[in-house]
């Protein structure tokens, strides 16, 4: 898979996507990275511990959260892509649902529309995707968060939101799937979900997963935002091991270590 200029192994490697959050009101590091020097500042760090993506988010997506504007949206993480493009040689992934926001980020250097709606909340987004040529990652998401047959759902609904990729012309080798941890989801469904990742592998696609820091770790282990890096390295390993391609995570280092741990157990390199 060709993401930017980067040739990504995604059937023998596992990559790491670190997190860079422009919100003041992100469940973990709201706040922290929302000014452009300290934003490029944990870029770099990021880049140095090596993260292979670098996700740039600019509304929180956390359960509660305050829904801003597109405009809003753009002010916040076009100057950041804009800035992270002319210093850093890494590709750029815009994590919104909003078409008018991805096409932006797009023409400023983004490489991966990040969707956590899956291309169903913005119907001019397949056709951003499509005409620009970027990579999308597609989230299952729920806004009820009823199920007949959970897993069953999940990879119906995922496919729905492949076949509006696929049948605007988005071809497969742009798209990579998302189980969508947390939103939509009880505990219960997330750790299913994770456990039976392998099922969503088999599907054809590279996966992306993206628990770093969430609530399902938090309530495994009674545990707040700032000390669910063990139980996240944990999930990483697991997504690791049954194949996903990709990782998103806050704390890239720690899980990079991990990730180059398990690769060198299963003789991936």
């Amino acid at each position: 898979m060709i993401i930017g200029n980067k040739n990504f192994d995604v059937k023998n490697k596992t990559y790491i996507m670190g997190i860079l959050n422009i919100t003041p009101d992100s469940f973990s590091d709201g706040g922290k990275y929302n000014k452009i020097d300290k934003a490029l500042l944990h870029c770099e760090e990021m880049i140095s511990q090596g993260a292979d993506i670098i996700d740039v988010g600019g509304e929180s997506t956390r359960p509660g959260h305050k829904v801003i504007t597109s405009e809003e949206e753009k002010k916040r993480v076009i100057p950041v892509i804009k800035e992270i493009k002319k210093r850093f040689d890494i590709p750029i992934s815009i994590d919104t649902y909003k078409s008018t926001v991805a096409k932006e980020a797009i023409e400023t250097g983004a490489d991966i529309v990040n969707d956590i709606w899956g291309l169903k909340a913005d119907k001019d987004m397949a056709e951003i995707v499509k005409k620009s040529g970027v990579v999308c990652i597609i989230t299952h998401n729920s806004s009820s968060g009823v199920y007949n047959n959970f897993l069953n759902d999940v990879i119906k609904e995922l496919n729905e939101s492949i076949n509006i990729a696929k049948n605007i012309g988005i071809s497969q080798n742009k798209i990579i799937i998302d189980p969508g941890i947390g939103f939509g989801k009880s505990y219960e469904n997330n750790i299913e979900i994770t456990k039976n990742i392998n099922l969503l592998v088999k599907l054809g696609y590279p996966v992306l997963y993206a628990a770093s820091r969430k609530s399902m770790i938090g309530t495994a282990l009674n545990l707040p935002e700032n000390k669910r890096l063990e139980g996240t390295i944990s999930t990483s390993v697991w997504a690791c091991i049954n194949g996903c391609s990709f990782i998103r995570v806050h704390d890239v280092n720690e899980n990079k270590q991990a990730v180059k741990m398990i690769e060198k157990i299963l003789q991936r390199i």
